[in-house]
């Protein structure tokens, strides 16, 4: 299916710039705000709203940026343990300093770093060490007995009371981190505490894109969310308590909603009243309002819905572990009313595999064809599908050879003889290798090299399990990438 904008990226920014501009002054000129999710590198909410970029968070701050200040929070307890980051493959606080150089490159004010649940880890030491060595201000924030059901003692001093206060300077206060579990909220919940002992006028405010609270339960871009945080067992579920307040139904997820009571009565401690009735309350997102073709927001979800089966039932297969997240998966498939077939490439693969009897892939194009490719001699299924979606791109006929032998048997030379591979198949990345080489005196491989940035956002789906390089290379392309949980041959051990 062509690709098709169903969100107007320039209207988000607007309306979300302007609410955000609104929440600082209900509260009096200060407002902590807990940014959910990821502030940029947001592919999931780009996949699933086509016309939504990736930075448009960022995008969105940039408009505040003379107002804003950034403070991180990390878990103590992650810093300790190592916590790896899944699709980066680093610990907790080296992308805590990613993320820092990210903002500062960008020009925004990052000032300072909280480090919560601190109990003398020792590991949690000496990155502090390491912050006060790069002169980055650095907290504590502690872990309170009772948290979060005593609510008289964890608004006390015994309780936020003991945490130490955070300096700030501006308006608004965006408190992010790494990943989940970070102690983003209690940041903020803390620093209310504070910042009413000392008479100073504070609000706080949650920022989450999803699940997007004015869309219906069913809609396929709630299904999304619940499937892209399946093993969070995250559920979406109608806020009861703006229900009950408004009579207006919005949707919200359980973890927001069972925390609710907790929270409103922390504020009513802290400031007298609590300013929220509900969950759906303490949210900013407009990106809801920003929808302007929802049927092409409805198509993209479901997409994204069966890439997130095919992802896990991968991993389930690459580790023995979460076949209880399939299962949920296929009945999240079910409610969107969408099977492994919604995309065309993924029969295209199964059928090309079937009739060559070859692993084989398929990939849709933006304009809506569908591109095959099978393992061959010198190249596997990736390369194929990649190289010849590639000519696809730039009209150079499919039986048309583009790279010289003079480029690719040096590299399949070195596979067999050097690296000690099985077989001299050229996997993607060295597949560009042979094509770059081979434009010095071939133009149409050079005419194949300028299209390949035209595949990003595209689907390819494969036969078999491919090589975890190769997932990466065409991730890094900005290609959207799923196999059948099953590999190419019986082993133990697979690449």
């Amino acid at each position: 299916m062509p690709h098709t904008v169903g969100f107007d990226n320039d209207k988000y920014i607007e309306l979300q710039t302007k609410r955000i501009r609104e929440r600082i002054d209900e509260f009096g000129g200060k407002l902590y705000l807990e940014f959910g999710g990821k502030l940029f590198d947001d592919y999931h909410a780009s996949r699933v709203l086509p016309g939504f970029k990736p930075d448009t968070k960022l995008s969105m701050l940039s408009a505040l940026q003379d107002d804003v200040e950034i403070i991180l929070a990390i878990n103590a307890n992650d810093i300790e343990r190592s916590k790896v980051r899944g699709d980066l493959g680093i610990t907790y606080d080296e992308d805590l300093l990613r993320l820092m150089d990210a903002f500062i490159n960008l020009g925004f004010y990052v000032s300072s770093v909280v480090i919560t649940q601190y109990g003398n880890q020792p590991n949690a030491d000496l990155f502090r060490q390491r912050l006060d060595a790069m002169g980055v201000k650095s907290y504590l924030h502690y872990p309170i007995e009772g948290y979060p059901h005593d609510i008289a003692h964890i608004v006390s001093d015994e309780g936020y009371g003991k945490n130490d206060y955070v300096e700030t300077s501006r308006p608004l206060v965006v408190v992010t981190a790494p990943g989940p579990g970070s102690g983003k909220m209690a940041t903020c919940l803390s620093q209310l505490y504070h910042e009413n002992k000392r008479g100073v006028k504070a609000g706080y405010a949650k920022f989450e894109t999803f699940p997007i609270w004015n869309l219906p339960l069913d809609h396929p871009v709630n299904i999304a969310y619940e499937a892209a945080t399946v093993d969070l067992d995250d559920v979406n579920a109608i806020d009861p308590f703006h229900l009950a307040a408004y009579g207006e139904t919005t949707v919200n997820y359980n973890r927001d909603i069972e925390i609710f009571p907790v929270l409103k009565a922390m504020l009513e401690h802290i400031q007298g009243e609590s300013p929220y009735q509900s969950p759906t309350d303490m949210g900013v997102n407009m990106a809801g309002f920003a929808i302007v073709d929802d049927d092409a927001v409805r198509a993209a979800a479901k997409n994204e819905i069966v890439r997130r089966y095919f992802q896990t039932a991968e991993e389930v297969r690459r580790t023995g572990v979460g076949e209880d997240q399939v299962s949920k998966l296929e009945i999240l498939m079910k409610k969107a009313g969408v099977d492994v077939d919604v995309n065309p490439a993924h029969k295209a693969a199964l059928d090309k595999a079937e009739e060559t009897g070859e692993p084989a892939g398929a990939i849709e194009l933006a304009d809506g064809r569908v591109i095959t490719g099978r393992t061959s001699e010198l190249l596997c299924a990736a390369s194929s599908v990649l190289l010849n979606a590639m000519k696809a791109q730039a009209g150079i006929p499919d039986d048309m050879y583009i790279i010289s032998d003079e480029a690719m048997a040096p590299i399949a030379r070195l596979r067999t003889d050097l690296l000690g591979h099985e077989n001299p198949h050229l996997h993607p990345t060295e597949m560009l290798i042979a094509v770059s080489t081979s434009s010095l005196t071939n133009p149409m491989a050079g005419r194949a090299l300028d299209h390949l940035a035209e595949l990003k956002n595209c689907d390819a789906y494969f036969s078999t399990i491919i090589t975890s390089d190769d997932e990466q290379l065409y991730r890094t392309l900005g290609i959207n990438v799923c196999c059948e949980p099953k590999y190419e041959s019986h082993r133990y051990y697979h690449e």
